[in-house]
């Protein structure tokens, strides 16, 4: 999956990593990393990230807010996972819900003849060969929102229908409701590992793996 084509100046932001693993959840979490981010005001934002769990927390918040949140943000990540396992967890699931998000918004015109997870694809979240019609999504998408990865798949099966990334490639793409939230998340997740985004400003402030402060008691 390539970047959108617009873009932008990404607004100034700092991250400061702080590593460290949070009590009684090294054994279902392993390494969490803290990262504390000016742009932040309200949200908390929480995924995985090469075996760890990321959390994205307001620069303002002390370091009781931050093991609160963290445990909270630790144990929503697991619910959904664990949710996820149950419904996304085979290729054979993912063909199908390619094949629904297909009907959905692209009028059942894009078929592909097949669906699975890699785990050899770092620098992309999807790739697609339409010449034999197959699809790919990165592993590193497991655990994340369940609007990103339909989204992710649209893109990939807009591909069979339109393999350049030009105006009637968006145009199919856009046609998922939630691509523009599911590609800011992306875009976050991408910031928040290297300090840069691919394109376009946004943030995850929104995602469905975010809470504000005062949401979860």
């Amino acid at each position: 999956m390539e970047p959108r084509p617009d873009r932008r100046t990404p607004a100034a932001s700092t991250a400061v990593p702080a590593a460290r693993t949070a009590p009684g959840h090294a054994e279902v979490a392993g390494e969490i990393e803290v990262r504390r981010s000016a742009r932040r005001r309200r949200t908390v934002t929480a995924y995985r990230e090469h075996g760890r769990t990321v959390v994205l927390i307001p620069a303002a918040f002390t370091a009781a807010e931050e093991r609160r949140w963290v445990d909270q943000m630790v144990a929503k990540l697991q619910t959904r996972e664990e949710r996820r396992r149950r419904t996304l967890g085979s290729d054979d699931e993912l063909m199908a819900r390619a094949r629904e998000l297909s009907a959905a918004h692209l009028d059942g015109q894009a078929v592909p003849v097949s669906v699975r997870w890699v785990e050899n694809q770092n620098r992309r979240w999807g790739s697609c060969t339409p010449a034999d019609r197959t699809i790919r999504l990165s592993g590193r998408l497991r655990g994340m929102p369940e609007f990103v990865v339909d989204y992710v798949l649209v893109h990939e099966l807009a591909h069979l229908l339109e393999p350049t990334h030009n105006a009637h490639f968006w145009s199919l793409v856009h046609a998922y409701p939630r691509a523009e939230r599911a590609l800011g998340f992306l875009e976050g997740v991408e910031f928040g590992s290297d300090g840069s985004l691919p394109a376009g400003d946004g943030a995850a402030d929104d995602a469905d793996d975010e809470l504000e402060p005062g949401a979860v008691s």
